[in-house]
């Protein structure tokens, strides 16, 4: 499912209004009652290494941090950064290293990062955001998974021309690589015409929506390369030099569960359907 199933991160947070950040696994509070003066978009994660292009003199940004101080929000590809104040709901955990995993403190899900002292990193696959006068709804893990990963793709691939990605874990492994195929794809199904509904369970939910006796739905259509064990090492070596790619990174968790999503998709498609040259669909 595409953009039906959860708003846009740019198009949802406001400043100036009270949000919850909950657990996308278990509903838990992560963040409460945070209000945001300023929602403001990051540069691109490589835009550092670029500054040598864009400058005549010594890189002025040198010294400066894009962090986000009280009340600030800051917006990734694949993540958001907010100030730790003390009404973040996160486990204490030691400052010795960098980078430091946040972890729900009643499901142990991986929700994100310590950048440094004051300064946590959220990935979008791993929390709900909600005005504080809405009731939490939960969404079907699968199914808010593949809607964040779908506004990622098409967001980057509208603002950038970008079509090819490597989606890597935050252990720095790439897990999987995807080609954007096209983003205008329209699904048509018969209730019970295919067995994607019981092929679900490791998730608890179904692979796709389905309403009355038709059920239809956008979806963008994807080739992808698993990277697992090795496989397409030369191929995502070669994507991993290339200016064209764009990495996606989300917590190995994750990456792991997007990939059983993509075989599960390919699965329920006829088999004449399911491979492009070496690539799967």
């Amino acid at each position: 499912p595409c953009v039906d199933v959860v708003c846009p991160l740019r198009e949802s947070l406001k400043s100036n209004k009270n949000y919850i950040f909950y657990c996308q696994s278990c509903g838990d509070i992560i963040v409460k009652d945070r209000k945001f003066l300023r929602v403001l978009p990051l540069p691109s994660e490589n835009w550092s290494d670029l500054v040598e292009e864009w400058c005549c003199h010594p890189d002025p940004f040198a010294r400066s941090t894009l962090h986000p101080q009280r009340g600030d929000c800051f917006l990734g590809d694949t993540f958001f950064l907010l100030n730790s104040g003390s009404e973040l709901h996160v486990p204490e955990s030691p400052k010795s290293k960098e980078n430091t995993r946040v972890i729900c403190k009643r499901c142990k899900t991986m929700l994100g990062e310590t950048v440094s002292s004051d300064t946590i990193k959220y990935y979008v696959t791993e929390v709900i955001i909600q005005l504080a006068e809405e009731s939490f709804s939960p969404t079907p893990r699968s199914q808010f998974v593949q809607s964040m990963v779908a506004q990622c793709l098409l967001e980057l691939s509208s603002a950038k021309s970008t079509f090819r990605f490597t989606i890597k874990g935050d252990n720095g492994k790439t897990y999987i690589l995807i080609w954007l195929l096209n983003s205008d794809t329209l699904l048509v199904e018969s209730l019970g015409s295919l067995s994607s509904h019981s092929i679900f369970t490791p998730f608890g939910d179904i692979l796709m929506p389905s309403s009355g006796p038709v059920g239809t739905w956008n979806a963008v259509k994807v080739l992808y390369q698993p990277c697992i064990k090795c496989r397409n090492k030369d191929l995502a070596d070669a994507w991993e030099n290339d200016m064209g790619v764009h990495p996606l990174k989300f917590p190995s968790e994750t990456c792991l569960e997007l990939l059983l999503i993509l075989g599960l998709s390919t699965a329920s498609l006829p088999p004449s359907l399911r491979c492009m040259n070496s690539f799967q669909v």
